[in-house]
């Protein structure tokens, strides 16, 4: 079974952080989760429910494959490179969590599991989502880039003609996943001309 570690903190874009959680769960993945205080409230702030209310919205089955960690919890089994994952993404991603990554910080669970993921080179990415950045903004992803990370965007595509801002949300999600090396059986991708999409 794969195991991943979903993270979300305090930038907008929490929907994107619920889409991944229900795609990987979907697949029958191990799923471990770390929310911020902020990522919490801005979930809060943008769906009008709390983060257990969505989990209780996947089921028994498929919440029941996700374990819930605190961001305080520093020995949480995901704050070890003893403990394998295959693939850590942090969605949405503060300007402030990138910033704590890049320079070494580790005074939570996400920064801490973002830097083990770092040093054992596991798939670690990362979806900012924050509009302009800043000189400092781009210099931390640059310096989280040369380090190994993904740094995926959250800048949705229009190629795929989206009706819905869930078609929108999706198409990220299924980047993630791609960047992760799990499946994204949904993805619709690029064709060469006289090619059906998927």
């Amino acid at each position: 079974m794969s195991r991943y570690l979903v993270c979300m903190t305090g930038a907008s874009g929490a929907a994107y952080g619920l889409r991944v959680l229900a795609l990987l769960a979907e697949q029958g993945a191990e799923i471990h989760l770390v929310a911020t205080d902020w990522g919490r409230a801005v979930l809060r702030e943008e769906t009008g429910s709390e983060l257990g209310s969505h989990l209780a919205a996947l089921g028994p089955r498929l919440g029941g494959l996700v374990r819930l960690h605190e961001a305080g919890d520093l020995a949480a089994p995901v704050s070890s490179g003893s403990f394998r994952l295959d693939g850590t993404v942090i969605v949405p991603c503060s300007m402030g969590t990138a910033g704590a990554l890049a320079a070494g910080l580790s005074a939570n669970l996400v920064q801490r599991a973002g830097a083990v993921a770092l040093k054992e080179g596991w798939p670690l990415v990362l979806v900012p989502r924050e509009s302009p950045l800043s000189l400092v903004a781009l210099r931390n992803l640059v310096a989280l880039s040369e380090a190994g990370a993904v740094i995926l965007p959250a800048c949705p595509a229009f190629y795929h003609k989206p009706s819905t801002v869930d078609e929108l949300v999706d198409q990220i999600a299924q980047r993630v996943l791609d960047r992760l090396g799990a499946p994204a059986p949904g993805a619709l991708r690029w064709k060469d001309e006289g090619e059906e999409r998927e």
